[in-house]
């Protein structure tokens, strides 16, 4: 199939990229470049060997997403773009609500003009809201952050679409920590001065930050820190790509599945394990408490093993040798627009199609 990856140029996308890839599948990557980089498309095709587009638009730019549609024979689609939290930084609710849900709308709106009938968007443990039920089940979102609302307002909207339009479906996969990188050490998460966990993690063990903060040592959990539910990015990236064989088994509009290991450990065993990984002592210091911080959050996976065969194949340890691996070799992350392998330099071109806008005729 041809499949449209919204997103597909930052960490998460570009792993689904080349899982996608590498099952036989044609992508285009669509992604405004805010917080993706084209040498993570460039990558991607180097690791599998096939010519992936790249455009460089926003999703919810129906103009140019009408002309990707209009040109690209799009057969399916994955949804990884929108603002998530970012090393511990949230954004306003706003900036939830207006750019996710106004990103899902307008995919939507393509995909039924067009006759696409399949999408899984990535979605997240924050429905769950902040004090879950542990592990969660797919049964139980709560959500109570701007984040977590604006991912249940958008599964919720994916499930009435795909209900009054015959024979499209839709899925969520709710995901949970990502973490890891690619085993080859090519492509991670791109984050040169914050980013997740792992990434602090690594600044610290490159002497890039003198020590992580650890938010809460009063949690009620067994060593104070909070607890999480870490899951290698190639087992979330296999996640899409079993999600999205799923919908062409079924006739459910709307499914909900958690992408996540199951087996939660505490942020100062990550702490041990990621130093046992990089062969140092990673210093850090126990600081307050963010507001809104979750003690416990660990997905119950069972839903995904039944309905999808997915269960994630690799560990913690796991995570942290191929974040390092990553980080190691690419200490500033990506390289800039300019400069680096491949660079971009504006203009149409093979890696890059930047798409004008242009009506097709559907109207508003």
């Amino acid at each position: 199939m041809r499949i449209l990856v919204t997103g597909g140029a930052g960490y998460l996308g570009s792993h689904v990229t080349v899982a996608l890839t590498e099952r036989g599948h044609d992508v285009v990557v669509v992604d405004d470049l805010s917080a993706g980089n084209p040498a993570a498309v460039s990558r991607a095709e180097a690791l599998t060997g096939a010519r992936i587009p790249l455009h460089a638009v926003d999703v919810a730019d129906i103009d140019a997403l009408e002309r990707i549609f209009d040109t690209e024979r799009v057969e399916a689609v994955v949804h990884l773009a929108g603002r998530r939290p970012s090393g511990g930084r949230a954004h306003g609710p706003l900036d939830y609500y207006e750019t996710n849900l106004g990103a899902t709308f307008t995919l939507l709106r393509c995909m039924v003009w067009y006759g696409v009938d399949r999408l899984v968007a990535a979605s997240t443990g924050a429905v769950y809201g902040s004090d879950p039920v542990v592990p969660s089940h797919e049964s139980g979102p709560r959500a109570d952050s701007s984040f977590g609302r604006a991912a249940l307002m958008a599964e919720q909207v994916l499930a009435d679409v795909a209900r009054a339009n015959r024979g499209l479906r839709t899925a969520a996969l709710r995901c949970f920590s990502v973490a890891g990188a690619h085993p080859s050490g090519t492509i991670g998460e791109h984050a040169p001065r914050g980013g997740g966990l792992f990434s602090m993690l690594g600044q610290v063990a490159l002497g890039q930050r003198d020590e992580l903060d650890v938010h809460g040592g009063d949690h009620p959990t067994p060593d104070g820190t909070p607890v999480r539910d870490v899951v290698h990015v190639d087992d979330v990236a296999g996640a899409f790509v079993a999600a999205l064989d799923a919908l062409g088994r079924t006739d459910r509009p709307f499914s909900a599945w958690n992408a996540g290991s199951g087996r939660p450990a505490s942020v100062l065993e990550l702490v041990r394990t990621f130093a046992e990984a990089v062969g140092q002592r990673i210093p850090y210091r126990v600081v307050d408490r963010r507001p809104g911080d979750v003690a416990v959050s660990c997905a119950d996976p069972t839903l995904a093993a039944e309905e999808l065969g997915w269960r994630p194949r690799r560990t913690l340890e796991d995570a942290c040798v191929d974040h390092w691996r990553w980080q190691s070799r690419n200490p500033a992350g990506y390289p800039g627009l300019i400069g680096g392998e491949r660079p971009w330099r504006g203009g149409v071109g093979h890696r890059l199609r930047v798409v004008p806008p242009l009506r097709v005729g559907h109207g508003a």
